[in-house]
C-alpha cells in the first residue's frame, strides 16, 4: 500500500505541473507574438499540450488514489493508463498541426525579430522546467506513479526542445540561416510523435494487464524459492494497475505438510514479496509438489 505521504506528493506534483505549464504558456505566447518564430510556436504548442496533459493527469491522479470500493474491488488504478492514452492521442494530433505550420515556413521563410526576447524566454523556460523535473523525479521514486512518470517525460523533452529553440533562433537571427527555424520545428514535432507512441504503448500495456518486466518476474521467483518449505512455483501471474501491482502464484510444497504449516509458509511468502514490492498485493495458492496437474501458464 502507498503511504499517505506518497499520495500527497503525487497530488502536489500534479498541481505543480499545471502551474508550470500555465506560466510557460503565458511567457511563450508573448515571446512568439514578438518574434514570429515558428520554432518558438512549436515550444508554445508543446506547453499547451503539457497544460492539457497535466490537467488530465491531475484528474487521473485524484481518481486513481480513490480506495477500492464495492464496485471496484481492485481499486481505480486503471484511471492512469486511460489518461495516458488520452494524452497520446492529444499529443499526436498537435504534432501533426505543428508539421503543417513548419512546412508552410519552409516554403515561405521569414526572419525572426526581437531575438533577445526569445533567448530570455527560453532560458527562463529551461530553468523552471529543470526545477519541476527534479521534483517529479523525487515523487516518482517515492510513488512509482505512471501518470507522474509520463508527465515528467514531457518536461524532460521540453528541456531539449527549449534548448533546440535557442539554437534555432540564434542560427536564424545571427547567422542568417532562415531554414533553421522550420527545420528545428519539424524535428521537435517528430520528437513529440515519438513521445506519443511511447506513452500510448505503455498505457495500452497496462490496460491489457501486461506482465511485469522479465527481471522483476525473475526477482519474484528468486525470493520465493529462497523460502523454507517452498520446493517450486508455477502459474506466476503479474500485472500493474496504476501504482499498484498484483502478483499471483502457485507454491509447490511437501504434500504431507499440515494445513496450518502450509498456510504459514504461504503467508511468509506473501510478506517477503510485498516487502520487495511495497505497492503489491500478493495472492498464493499452495499445491503438493508431487501433484500432476496441467499448468495454465509456462513455469
Amino acid at each position: 500500500m502507498k503511504s499517505l505521504n506518497s499520495e500527497r506528493l503525487m497530488r502536489l506534483a500534479s498541481y505543480a505541473s499545471v502551474v508550470v505549464a500555465v506560466v510557460l504558456i503565458t511567457v511563450k505566447f508573448i515571446a512568439w507574438i514578438m518574434t514570429d518564430s515558428v520554432s518558438l510556436l512549436s515550444t508554445l504548442l508543446d506547453s499547451v499540450l503539457d497544460a492539457g496533459a497535466s490537467i488530465i493527469n491531475l484528474i487521473a491522479v485524484r481518481q486513481a488514489l480513490q480506495p477500492a470500493d464495492e464496485e471496484h474491488r481492485f481499486g481505480h488504478g486503471k484511471a492512469e493508463p486511460i489518461a495516458g492514452l488520452a494524452q497520446a492521442a492529444f499529443i499526436a494530433g498537435s504534432a501533426m498541426f505543428l508539421l503543417i505550420q513548419a512546412g508552410e515556413r519552409v516554403i515561405f521563410p521569414k526572419e525572426i525579430v526581437n531575438a533577445p526576447v526569445g533567448y530570455i524566454v527560453m532560458l527562463f523556460s529551461i530553468g523552471v522546467t529543470v526545477c519541476l523535473v527534479v521534483f517529479q523525479s523525487f515523487v516518482i521514486r517515492r510513488s512509482g506513479s505512471l501518470v507522474i512518470k509520463v508527465d515528467s517525460l514531457h518536461y524532460r523533452g521540453d528541456i531539449l526542445i527549449n534548448a533546440s529553440v535557442l539554437l534555432s533562433i540564434f542560427l536564424a537571427s545571427e547567422v542568417g540561416f532562415l531554414y533553421a527555424d522550420p527545420i528545428f520545428a519539424v524535428a521537435i514535432a517528430g520528437y513529440i510523435l515519438f513521445c506519443a507512441w511511447h506513452i500510448g504503448s505503455h498505457a495500452l500495456d497496462m490496460l491489457m494487464d501486461h506482465e511485469l518486466p522479465d527481471e522483476e518476474r525473475a526477482k519474484i521467483e528468486s525470493i520465493v524459492l529462497e523460502q523454507d518449505g517452498v520446493k517450486g512455483l508455477h502459474d506466476l501471474r503479474t500485472r500493474a494497475s496504476g501504482t499498484s501491482v498484483f502478483i499471483q502464484m502457485h507454491l509447490e510444497m511437501d504434500g504431507d505438510l499440515a494445513l496450518r504449516e502450509a498456510h504459514e509458509i504461504g503467508d511468509r511468502v506473501e510478506r517477503v514479496v510485498e516487502k520487495a514490492f511495497p505497492s503489491a498485493e500478493v495472492i498464493v495458492h499452495q499445491d503438493p509438489d508431487d501433484l500432476d496437474e496441467q499448468h495454465d501458464l509456462p513455469r
